[in-house]
This record gives C-alpha cells, sequence and structure tokens, in this order.
C-alpha cells in the first residue's frame, strides 16, 4: 500500500487553521479529529481526513484506492471530507456571548402581544440581573463547540465566579486548552468534559492553579486508558468525584501518590480484565465505586481468610456490580470482607438467575454479606435480616451437619471446604442458635411439585366462613395471593390484612405486610394458615 506525499499545499485554504492536523471538528452533529490535510487523487481540490469519535459515521481505516492517508483506531472510523463542511469551533468567550448575552438580549428587547395590544418587555432588568455573564456560577456550555479559551485572561473578566462548568461533547483537543481556560476561574469545583478527545499534557504541573480547587471532575466517554488518566492525575490534588465510564480501561495500575482524596470512582462500562480492581484497593477515602458492566466475573482478597475482613478498600460503603459476569457464590463471600460495605447493587448476573425465586436470590445475597443496608436500591430492614439468615441457617443446615459441625459448641468443627463455602454460618449459629433437625430443609431439585404449598385461609373476624385450602407456588407474591382471595372468598372491595400461623410457633402470629415479596420470603410452609381479614 502506498503513503502519500504529506506536503501540504503552499496556500492553505482560507478556512483551515495552520495547524489543523490533530485539532478537533463537527460535520453534521457528529464529532471528529483531523488526522490529515491535503489532496486525495484522482479527485481535485484539499480535503480533511477525519476520525470519527462514533465509528458508524465513518467509512474506512484512513486508506483510499490502496493508498493509506491516515490512521484510525476503527477499521471503519475515518473519512475524507471537505474543508467547508466542517467547523472547527469557536473559542470559549464566544460562545458564552452565544448562549447567554444574546438570550439576556432578546429576553429584555422582546415585545409581546397581550389581547389587542402590544407591551414591550421593561422592568425585567432586575429579573435578568443573575443572568448576566459576570455573575455566572454555573455555566453549561454543552454541545456548543468550543475548540479554545480565546485572548488571554478575557475569561477572567467575564466569567470571574464560575464554581461548575460543563464542557461536554466540545472541540477542545487538549488538556492545554482546558487549563488555559480553568486557569482563570479560581474558584472551580466541578468540571465537565465528557465525550470530548483530550491530547495528554507534556507537563500536567505547567499550570497548578488550573485546577487548585476541583472537587468533581467527569470523563465519560473520552477513549482514554488508565495509564493517561494517571498521567493526568497531578493536576487534580484535591480531586473527590471521578467519572470515567465508557472508556478503553482495560487494566489498572496502583495510583501512587495521586488520586488519594477520591471518595467517588465510576468505571463502569470498561473492559476491564479480572483482578484489575485489586490495583486500586488502597485508596483510602474511597466509598462509592462503580464496577457495573465490566466483565467482572471473580473477585478474590487474599489477605483475608473467609471470616475475617480485608485491609482494602477500607472505606468503601457503596459498591455496584451491575450487569456483570457473576456466577458463584465465592464471590459475594469475598464482598463481606469488605469492613465498611453498607450498599450493594448487584443487578442482572447470571448467578440470581440461577436462583428459582428472585426473593430466594435476595434472601442469599442479605444473609451472605452481614452489613448490608441497602440491596439493589432496597432498604434492608431489621425483620428482612433476620428472615434471610434464619432461612439460610436452615438452608444449609444439613450441609454444615454433614461437614462436620454439631449442636454442641465442643464438636462443632465443620470443614474447611464448608467454612469457604458458607464463611458466615458459623457467627448466624451463634447468634440465632443451631436449626432443630425439623427446621432443616433439603435442597431438592427445581420442580413445580416441590414448590406447591398448602395452605388453609381463615377469616378469623367472621367464624362463619368455611376455610379454604389451596396449593400456591412459594414464588408468589403477596398481591397476587390478594387477588385470589378476593375471588375465592368473595370479599367486599376493602383492603386485606394478611398474617399467618405455624404449628412450630404456636401463639405467635407473624403479620404478612409486603404485598411485593413471593411467600418463601415469610419462610411460609405446606401447612401453614393464612388468617385473612379486612376493614
Amino acid at each position: 500500500m502506498r503513503v502519500p506525499d504529506q506536503t501540504q499545499p503552499t496556500t492553505m485554504h482560507e478556512c483551515l487553521p495552520s495547524d489543523a492536523v490533530g485539532k478537533r471538528v463537527a460535520c453534521d452533529g457528529e464529532r471528529g479529529t483531523v488526522r490529515f490535510v491535503g489532496t486525495v487523487p484522482p479527485t481535485a481540490g484539499l480535503w480533511l481526513g477525519v476520525e470519527w469519535d462514533n465509528p458508524d459515521r465513518g467509512k474506512h481505516d484512513g486508506s483510499h484506492e490502496g493508498v493509506h492517508y491516515f490512521t484510525c483506531r476503527h477499521p471503519k472510523g475515518g473519512s475524507f471530507v471537505r474543508p467547508k463542511k466542517a467547523s472547527f469551533g469557536v473559542d470559549y468567550l464566544t460562545a458564552i456571548r452565544r448562549r447567554y448575552e444574546m438570550e439576556v438580549q432578546q429576553v429584555l428587547g422582546e415585545e409581546i402581544q397581550i389581547s389587542t395590544r402590544t407591551v414591550e418587555m421593561v422592568g425585567f432588568e432586575a429579573i435578568t440581573e443573575k443572568q448576566k455573564v459576570e455573575n455566572l456560577t454555573d455555566v453549561a456550555l454543552r454541545l456548543c463547540e468550543v475548540s479554545s479559551p480565546g485572548p488571554p485572561n478575557e475569561i477572567r473578566n467575564t466569567t470571574p465566579h464560575v464554581l461548575m462548568l460543563d464542557l461536554c461533547g466540545n472541540l477542545l483537543c487538549c488538556w492545554d486548552d482546558v487549563m488555559a481556560v480553568t486557569e482563570q476561574m479560581e474558584e472551580l469545583k466541578e468540571l465537565q468534559l465528557s465525550h470530548n478527545r483530550l491530547r495528554v499534557p507534556s507537563n500536567p504541573t505547567v499550570r497548578p492553579r488550573a485546577f487548585s480547587c476541583l472537587r468533581v471532575l467527569s470523563l465519560t466517554n473520552c477513549a482514554l486508558t488508565w495509564p493517561q488518566l494517571l498521567e493526568c492525575a497531578p493536576m487534580w490534588p484535591l480531586l473527590e468525584e471521578l467519572y470515567a465510564s465508557e472508556n478503553d480501561i482495560t487494566e489498572l495500575q496502583k495510583p501512587n501518590d495521586v488520586l488519594q482524596s477520591l471518595t467517588v470512582l465510576d468505571l463502569s462500562t470498561n473492559p476491564l480484565v479480572d483482578g484489575a480492581v485489586l490495583s486500586i484497593g488502597q485508596l483510602p477515602r474511597l466509598e462509592n465505586l462503580n464496577m457495573s458492566k465490566t466483565g467482572l466475573s471473580t473477585l478474590l482478597f487474599d489477605d483475608a481468610m473467609p471470616g475475617c475482613k480485608t485491609a482494602m478498600f477500607p472505606a468503601l460503603k457503596s459498591l455496584a456490580v451491575n450487569s456483570n459476569n457473576i456466577s458463584e457464590w465465592s464471590v459475594i463471600n469475598e464482598l463481606e470482607k469488605l469492613q465498611s460495605l453498607v450498599r450493594l447493587s448487584c443487578r442482572q448476573n447470571p448467578l440470581l438467575s440461577q436462583e428459582r425465586n428472585p426473593g430466594t436470590a435476595m434472601q442469599l445475597l442479605i444473609a451472605r454479606v452481614g452489613r448490608l443496608e441497602a440491596l439493589n436500591r432496597w432498604t434492608v430492614l431489621p425483620e428482612d435480616r433476620r428472615g434471610a439468615e434464619l432461612d439460610y441457617c436452615k438452608m444449609f443446615g444439613l450441609e454444615w451437619l454433614a461437614s462436620g459441625g454439631h449442636r454442641d459448641p465442643q464438636q462443632n468443627r465443620p470443614s474447611a471446604e464448608f467454612t469457604a463455602q458458607h464463611p458466615r454460618y458459623q457467627s448466624l449459629i451463634q447468634k440465632y442458635g443451631a436449626p432443630e433437625d425439623s427446621e432443616l430443609k433439603k435442597q431438592e431439585p427445581f420442580a413445580l411439585k416441590n414448590q406447591l404449598l398448602s395452605i388453609t385461609f381463615v377469616c378469623p373476624d367472621e367464624p362463619d366462613r368455611k376455610s379454604v385450602v389451596k396449593k400456591l407456588p412459594d414464588s408468589m407474591i403477596v398481591q397476587k395471593v390478594k387477588g385470589l382471595l378476593y375471588r375465592l372468598l368473595k370479599i367486599p372491595g376493602a383492603e386485606l390484612k394478611l398474617s399467618y400461623t405455624s404449628s412450630k410457633m404456636e401463639g405467635k402470629e407473624i403479620e404478612i405486610d409486603n404485598d411485593l415479596k413471593p411467600l418463601q420470603f415469610y419462610s411460609i410452609e405446606d401447612g401453614d394458615k393464612v388468617l385473612v381479614r379486612w376493614l
């Protein structure tokens, strides 16, 4: 394949900057980076070779009729466009005037029609005073084609009090241009830079005032790798929240002397290799970590034995691992090692679909992670935890006994294999006592007949009504049970109140108070009696 002559024409096209290669352009609503400027025979005239942010916008890899003009990351991510069709953007100050000053002028000069009279919009100066550019604290220039800072020091004079700046989806091509903007905003605390493509600066600390107060930074979909982020990190000495989803992060290296003040880190929708997350386990203040859609399938904190706590992620309170490849309960057991974890989101993983009943899966998660206060956005109430842990003890009681477990503490020596699979079981036995033989549940293969419960429905406030016995699946939610009762008992349209009693708990009546829970959630068993009342 031939390589074209890169010599530029002696007279540059009037609409092109002299350093066009590497600049960002917008064309028909899409953004890209100029990789080539020149002629493309046999056509006449000047062309721009553009690598598009959205590869679906492109047509080729930078080649045309056997000649390789430029390189793209994606085999279909490039195309040629005429310079007149591409916009190289505007400076920050121009974008500000377009976005804010013109809006204010339009409001002040506007005439409105009231009935048959035309009235000028006078007296609104006080209302729009807060909208004056110099008073702005939040500046939103998303998708405004900002490509440069503009004249030196003018930003400091124009928008001196900015606390939040949104420059998502613009045409800035390097961090040096970003710093030229932000160093003139001495109070800036939040910066939104998602959907940009920024070259790493040659010297990240050359402008120490550029991000001196920055606390929140969003870099979603910026085609960044973790080494590039670490290279830039010295610029953000006080950063607390970093949002870096939808990038090209695969491996994580330990952040030595950078990012140490992070409390929130979003790495979702990055193709991470298994085990990579351990490299950031020493971040001392990290409280909230999003690892959703990263391909996570295994996890091992090898500094802690089963039932012990890891030294990693010492401050981590909230973890999201949704839409991953978690299929083993051993991963959840590892999460129990996190000393501060109280909120977990684990939706859309193969592990949960393996359980025949979503309620059972939730109970197992609650029982295996002892400090959870919220699971999949649901608050874990004390009664939820108690029920989940008691059922867990019953569910695996036979396995515990078979492995060497014993109700006599002196003889209680379950195998190392059982302890590794159920690291909380021993502590739960100490908390609630060992389950009785009659409470132990044999793990039977899934079959509908194994899940049908024979339940007697009784109306205690109307003794003349006959009781009704029905066989219902344990996965049936309370709401559907109530619907069935309206039809069976021909109860008037009133609010139903349900509770149940069991022969194993004589004299105790347990309220069924959540319509969205399955019968199994309340540990209702075959032969139990459900009491039906209404107002």
